[in-house]
């Protein structure tokens, strides 16, 4: 959207953004990766390296660096994890995002996989990155990578976590098989639990575990029109071209999947917008109604919320003075589990 967001991509805000949250009590950030500018998404850091900078700049916060394999190999991924993972105190987990965006790749002159080999390289690079940090001697012969008795030294404090995202059969499988947690784009409390329940049977036949994560763009304010009004603004004030242009590329990528749909099939034009559907999750109103339903998606399976912000820096403090107490409240009467929801 064209709309003004009070943000910015250099290293002082984020790194300022970063202390705002951890204060506000989130628990894990998130950075991108994209090798290409497009679609509203010019200016990225390369996502490894700014993921150190943040988390030398904190001391809590968890931070999720975004690896893509074909550009990366799984033995500099370790290698450069185990080190950030050292120096950090355990803090670095890493999102291995299988790629959907085939122009980028043609564009960097990396080979381009179809839509389940993709996902097949992905877990190949899982459980190198997995191998080569648990085990002194790696072998592995896979289609994709291969290691012959390799050691690393110094191995990550411990295992750090694996994020992936997907909603193709293969990505689900795929996290059913290996990844520690899953990410899921915006929907409803109906269509995540459907989701949910998928993976976690698949899983559980796998005697694996795998948390969920949920993308949602949160517009709190005191009143609920406040916030609709927001939302329509950000809609109206949309980038047709660029919207377009994502939603095209986005769904040609999910069509080429067995399933013929992919994470943006049954978008609309108001749901790219926002290019994780982060709308679709419905985290817009007063601070008491988010607060139920972030209540509402921890009781259908959902462990984290990837919450996106118009002007990051303000919103994340009201945020965090203003939300996540009324959803610990909450948490705290329903008893249901010991545990608390991430953010």
């Amino acid at each position: 959207s064209k709309i003004e967001q009070r943000t910015h991509w250099g290293i002082d805000y984020n790194r300022k953004l970063a202390q705002l949250a951890e204060a506000a009590g989130f628990e894990y950030a998130l950075t991108q990766i994209r090798f290409t500018a497009g679609y509203g998404a010019e200016y990225q850091h390369e996502s490894v390296a700014f993921s150190h900078a943040l988390l030398a700049a904190t001391t809590t916060l968890k931070v999720i660096a975004a690896i893509l394999p074909g550009p990366w190999q799984p033995a500099l991924a370790a290698k450069q994890l185990a080190t950030i993972d050292q120096l950090t105190n355990g803090r670095v987990a890493v999102n291995i995002v299988s790629g959907w965006f085939k122009g980028e790749f043609q564009a960097i002159g990396e080979h381009w996989l179809e839509h389940d080999e993709r996902y097949r390289r992905s877990e190949e690079f899982i459980r190198s990155l997995k191998g080569i940090w648990s085990q002194d001697y790696f072998t592995f012969r896979g289609d994709f990578y291969r290691f012959d008795n390799y050691s690393l030294k110094p191995k990550p404090l411990g295992q750090p976590e694996i994020f992936q995202g997907g909603s193709s059969r293969a990505a689900r499988d795929m996290a059913a098989r290996v990844s520690d947690w899953y990410f899921t784009n915006g929907n409803t409390p109906e269509g995540i639990k459907a989701q949910v329940d998928d993976i976690r049977v698949k899983a559980a036949a796998n005697n694996h575990s795998v948390k969920i994560g949920v993308n949602a763009f949160v517009i709190a304010r005191d009143t609920e029109e406040e916030a609709r009004a927001v939302l329509a603004q950000i809609i109206d004030q949309a980038d047709p071209e660029a919207v377009n242009a994502f939603g095209d590329a986005a769904k040609q990528a999910g069509k080429a999947s067995p399933e013929g749909e992919g994470n943006w099939a049954k978008s609309t034009f108001e749901d790219l917008v926002q290019y994780n559907d982060g709308f679709k999750t419905n985290l817009i109103g007063t601070p008491q109604q988010i607060a139920e339903r972030i209540v509402a998606l921890k009781a259908v399976g959902v462990d984290l919320v990837l919450a996106g912000f118009l002007h990051f820096q303000e919103e994340v403090e009201y945020f965090g003075k203003r939300v996540l107490p009324l959803v610990r409240e909450l948490e705290a009467k329903a008893q249901s589990k010991p545990t608390t929801a991430a953010v």
